[in-house]
């Protein structure tokens, strides 16, 4: 405890050096932070678990909703496959068909059947009786709402569609929070899409072992039709239609691979800094009877405050940067947002202590290493 107060007091002395170098950890661990809650997005979004019992039934060969055309009276015919459990229609309005940060996504359903095929959804805000109510009615996920500062009672814009929010949702799934839940009959006629005509149908199956099996059975049934399908489940479907906006998130990694290499060199010509600076009294702290393991301790604990402090404001910041901006990244009518995660959290501050810890010690070695006479008479 008394080389920590040591490295606190050592530290405080360079009032101007130690800001310095902390806020240049901050900068590189914010980068850290935000590409790693880009990648944590991502793979939530990608990586299918045994709890997943979704499918995504979507015309062959299209991707772009605007593309994707189904005949609605498939509905009854999807019911009717052995494991299929419930089936909702969706048609999807979206303003941009390509990557980028800004997607408005329309999502027309069934509005009487919504609540009992997504239980998940929760309103925050408003009520979904309103939303019952009215044709024009839209229920915003919680991450758009805050993203275009929507409230329920207000009117909104996009891709040719005008809605009234009826009420703020939230829920579990990403996905549910960066749409607008809208009716189906109203969002096919805004769309100029026409009555009957859907961009893709939403299945659960009964168990997740079986959904290859529902999936192969929901293709078969419809390869002669005239609008054959391809059904796949809803992370793998997410996975393959965005493919730009994967790879662009999987670029990142060689920012986060710069931000911890510039954090580390950071650190260590900081502390190398201070350990120069102070040959003389460190040659004095061994004539008091300081070992040269404990001075090497007090330079190691100086590494791991400049990390710890710097990694804490910069992941801290990318955690506030994220939950109130409200980022999403979108493609192919298919969002992502882009929300902390106390994981992330966590990495970057084990991450940010790592690197002090590497930094410091070669300066630890070349404090001690140096003969006590030789140091005397610097």
């Amino acid at each position: 405890m008394k080389l920590f107060t040591l490295a606190i007091k050592n530290l405080s002395r360079n009032k101007l050096r130690s800001l310095l170098t902390i806020l240049g950890v901050a900068a590189g661990m914010f980068l850290y932070a935000a590409v790693q809650t880009m990648q944590h997005s991502l793979s939530v979004a990608t990586k299918g678990n045994a709890d997943d019992t979704t499918l995504v039934v979507y015309r062959e060969n299209r991707f772009c909703p605007s593309t994707s055309r189904l005949p609605e009276h498939y509905l009854s015919t999807i019911k009717r496959i052995p494991g299929v459990s419930e089936v909702i229609p969706i048609q999807i309005a979206v303003n941009n068909c390509g990557a980028s940060l800004d997607v408005i996504t329309f999502r027309g359903v069934p509005p009487e059947t919504l609540k009992d095929y997504n239980p998940e959804i929760n309103v925050i805000e408003g009520s979904y009786e309103d939303f019952m109510k009215r044709t024009d009615a839209a229920l915003v996920g919680q991450h758009l709402a805050t993203r275009r500062g929507l409230s329920p009672g207000d009117k909104f814009e996009a891709v040719g569609v005008n809605v009234t929010v009826a009420g703020i949702i939230s829920s579990d799934t990403p996905q549910d929070e960066n749409v607008a839940y809208v009716h189906l009959p109203f969002l096919q006629q805004a769309s100029r899409i026409g009555l009957g005509i859907v961009t893709q149908f939403n299945v659960k199956v009964t168990d997740s072992e079986q959904l290859q099996a529902v999936a192969d059975k929901i293709d078969e049934t419809f390869r002669a039709d005239q609008q054959p399908t391809s059904t796949r489940p809803e992370k793998a479907f997410f996975a393959e239609t965005a493919k730009q906006m994967i790879e662009l998130i999987s670029f990142t990694r060689w920012l986060g691979l710069g931000a911890v290499m510039a954090v580390l060199g950071l650190v260590a010509n900081a502390v190398l800094l201070i350990v120069r600076g102070r040959v003389k009294e460190t040659a004095i702290f061994q004539t008091l009877g300081f070992s040269r393991l404990s001075i090497g301790i007090m330079v190691v604990y100086e590494g791991l405050l400049l990390g710890l402090i710097g990694g804490l404001a910069g992941v801290i910041g990318a955690v506030a940067f994220f939950h109130f901006k409200a980022f999403t990244l979108g493609n192919e009518g298919l969002t992502l947002a882009l929300k902390p995660s106390a994981t992330v959290t966590i990495t970057g501050l084990t991450v940010a202590m790592a690197l002090g810890l590497l930094a410091s010690l070669y300066p630890a070695w070349k404090a001690t290493s140096r003969p006590l006479v030789q140091s005397l008479n610097a």
